[in-house]
């Protein structure tokens, strides 16, 4: 099953960078399937007739474009990302998704706002009927705001856990030097009502939650197909 997951991913990171026009800046997601995409992108550039800028999510993502020899830009140097890529935890029937294994869903959300076109990699495990069916919604806080956002998490229903290291002593920290609390929802939730919730919340940065960023979901299924879902323009958050 791992290794058909494995090739799942690498056939969905394969064909969005069919999408890459040359030219075009593109946003580099961040996480296994993410990276699959990156050396895609990387192996089309040394092929030669493609020259592109990326924005990296992540440090992660940033030393392995540097790597391939991706130039990279900062948000400050261009004034959209033409299409930007990166997996997800889970994807639900309207396209919103759940993100933040990686610790990285702040600046993956600055980036998927900043783009035409949000282009999510999965495998056809992350598809679920509802968010929070498989994994919790990662929180990044403030350190010192840990117990006041904790009593907000479980005033939603949800029993949060601050994200330990597992190498190292002590809390998960992001790359903006931030702690991680993953809040489990063991039943539905309003996911509309949560972002509002913790967004109005102080101490927290941001969320894994991603509502209306999505234009397009590439699912690669363990029979080697790459099914394409789109989201339909009514439908896309304001």
């Amino acid at each position: 099953m791992a290794d058909l997951q494995k090739e799942a991913k690498r056939l969905v990171g394969a064909r969005v960078v069919e999408w890459i026009e040359d030219e075009m800046v593109v946003g580099l997601g961040t996480g296994s399937t993410a990276a699959m995409a990156i050396d895609a992108l990387g192996e089309r550039i040394k092929g030669g007739g493609l020259s592109v800028r990326g924005v990296a999510t992540s440090f992660a993502s940033e030393r392995q474009a540097q790597k391939l020899g991706i130039p990279l830009v900062t948000l400050d140097e261009v004034d959209a990302i033409d299409l930007a890529f990166d997996g997800a935890d889970e994807v639900d029937p309207d396209l919103n998704l759940i993100k933040g294994r990686g610790a990285a869903q702040t600046r993956e959300k600055i980036v998927a706002g900043q783009a035409r076109r949000f282009v999510v990699l999965v495998d056809e495990t992350k598809l679920v009927d509802r968010l929070g069916s498989n994994f919790p919604v990662p929180v990044e806080i403030v350190p010192m705001a840990v117990a006041p956002v904790m009593r907000v998490i479980e005033s939603l229903g949800a029993r949060p856990e601050l994200r330990m290291g597992v190498r190292k002593d002590g809390p998960v920290v992001s790359d903006q030097g931030f702690w991680i609390i993953d809040a489990t929802f063991d039943g539905p939730f309003d996911p509309i009502r949560v972002n509002q919730r913790l967004l109005q919340t102080p101490g927290v940065l941001d969320h894994g939650l991603f509502l209306g960023l999505t234009t397009d979901v590439l699912v690669g299924h363990s029979d080697g197909s790459v099914e394409h879902l789109q989201q339909k323009i009514d439908e896309v958050m304001d």
